[in-house]
């Protein structure tokens, strides 16, 4: 999806899930974080009918047909593609250190390693960072987001929905969408990707509330992404005051 379209749908979903907050019946389970539950799990509902029935089926011939060497040459191509994203917001954040680390990385990886298919970079010990503009908002100071499930693309908060729709500007798989109408691209990468998590899924499958478990990892994960591994402690004088 091009970032212009992706920009209204997200302000059509807000609109949406604001006006449907009040009559939703649902007992919320993270008030504070996930105050839309009702509508997110609908949509989340809608997201797991279209993977079971189209989506997960075709991760399931890919990983059958693709040997385990090139699927992860595949992932390491369409990794390296994440550079110039990497970069800018690496700059924006002033990480330059982590800004020259991906170059170099880059770098390494389009030459050697083959326009990225071989990720020699991991090998000799240069790490992969991943940055992008929901991370950067993050960093300029919106800590807090709502919880937000989006059509087709799962999991987000509002402000990583914001920072998504930057993101076909400057990633060459969205330009190629965007600008020339190739979505081949595009589609390879999503069914790589969802073949590379079809493991995670009997954990998903087993879990009691799969959408609380996949919303939990989300956040968790993001908070993670925005303090670069070290997210604070938690405020345990704050948790006991409201007892």
């Amino acid at each position: 999806m091009n970032s212009r379209a992706l920009t209204w749908l997200a302000v059509l979903l807000l609109a949406l899930a604001a006006g449907g907050c009040a009559n939703s019946q649902t007992r919320l389970t993270d008030p504070e974080h996930d105050p839309w539950e009702g509508y997110n799990r609908k949509i989340y509902a809608f997201n797991e009918g279209f993977d079971k029935a189209i989506f997960r089926p075709v991760a399931k011939a890919y990983d059958y047909v693709m040997p385990d060497a090139p699927q992860r040459g595949v992932r390491n191509f369409f990794r390296n593609l994440n550079y110039p994203v990497t970069l800018l917001n690496s700059l924006l954040q002033g990480k330059m250190e982590r800004a020259f680390t991906s170059t170099g990385r880059f770098l390494m990886n389009s030459t050697i390693g083959v326009l990225g298919f071989f990720d020699v970079a991991s090998k000799v010990g240069i790490p992969r960072y991943d940055e992008d503009f929901g991370q950067t908002l993050a960093v300029w100071g919106w800590k807090d987001s709502r919880y937000l499930v989006m059509p087709f693309l799962g999991p987000f908060t509002v402000r990583d929905v914001l920072g998504r729709s930057f993101y076909g500007y400057f990633h060459p798989v969205s330009y190629m969408a965007r600008e020339h109408d190739n979505y081949w691209p595009m589609i390879i990468d999503l069914v790589s990707l969802r073949a590379e998590l079809l493991p995670l899924q009997a954990d998903i499958d087993a879990a009691s509330d799969p959408y609380v478990l996949m919303r939990d990892a989300y956040l968790q994960r993001r908070e993670y992404d925005v303090y670069d591994g070290e997210p604070p402690p938690p405020d345990y004088d704050s948790m006991l005051e409201e007892y």
